[in-house]
């Protein structure tokens, strides 16, 4: 003979589960619209232990020594931050070529920090630069990497606008082959700013786990580390282990960002 009580019982939990459930998808918050344009392209990247930097005899000073790195997992946007997103946040750029779907372009370290800043407030999200540790991990395709010279391939035609293909200026995104994390753009297009200061010596003294030199300087002097070389920037200048710097003050025609997040 069944237990009523037992059924009884069982019918009541499940209303009140079923109501619990109903309440909270009413009062749950869905992303902001940005939010949601901006996570359609985020990649997951697993973390792990590469080769930064480069022992060839053309590396600059401050490229070398090769070194072991360790870096966390983490989310990076597939594509450079467009003028469609960038102006949704700020109301207009500054792009010297203008384009909803070419990357903001001109502008400055701490104007990319600023945008981040305001994205943050719209959205309540995290979004940050990339270090450069993190940076150089995904342009050689994390661990799916095949050792390309460039982001994706040992052909710099294959993935990137640089000196000879782009005409002097930035184009659309996505119009090269990605890398092996699906990755577009990070050799050419535009240079991209990470959190890092830019140090010629750092590499000699970083950690191995998740180095960071970034540092919060009042001096509008102070350089910060640029990646990716750009649409101006010849082929032996690109590999994946190249770097740059630039005055966080100072505005670039061919300078653009690229969104990272951490892991939750």
């Amino acid at each position: 003979m069944f237990n009523v009580s037992f059924f009884t019982k069982n019918k009541t939990f499940l209303s009140i589960s079923l109501l619990c459930f109903a309440l909270l998808g009413c009062t749950s918050t869905p992303p902001h619209p940005i939010t949601q344009k901006i996570e359609q392209n985020m990649v997951s990247v697993q973390g792990g232990e590469f080769q930064m930097g480069s022992n060839a005899p053309e590396a600059k000073k401050s490229e070398k020594p090769e070194h072991s790195v360790f870096v966390d997992d983490f989310y990076i946007s597939k594509f450079e931050v467009t003028q469609e997103i960038f102006e949704s946040v700020m109301g207009s750029s500054l792009s010297y070529f203008q384009d909803p779907n070419v990357p903001v372009n001109n502008l400055s370290w701490q104007q990319a920090n600023f945008f981040i800043q305001k994205l943050n407030e719209l959205t309540g999200e995290t979004y940050r630069l990339p270090t450069e540790a993190e940076w150089e991990y995904a342009a050689r395709g994390g661990n799916l990497s095949k050792g390309y010279i460039y982001s994706g391939s040992n052909n710099i035609d294959d993935v990137a606008w640089y000196s000879k293909n782009a005409n002097n200026r930035a184009h659309p995104i996505g119009m090269k082959q990605p890398n092996e994390l699906g990755l577009y753009d990070m050799t050419g297009n535009v240079g991209e700013f990470v959190s890092d200061a830019y140090d010629d010596n750092f590499y000699r003294v970083s950690p191995k786990n998740n180095p960071n030199n970034a540092r919060d300087e009042a001096s509008g002097l102070v350089h910060k580390s640029v990646r990716g070389s750009s649409f101006s920037y010849d082929a032996d200048e690109s590999e994946n282990y190249r770097r740059d710097f630039a005055s966080q003050s100072i505005i670039m025609s061919d300078m653009g960002l690229r969104l990272v997040r951490d892991k939750n």
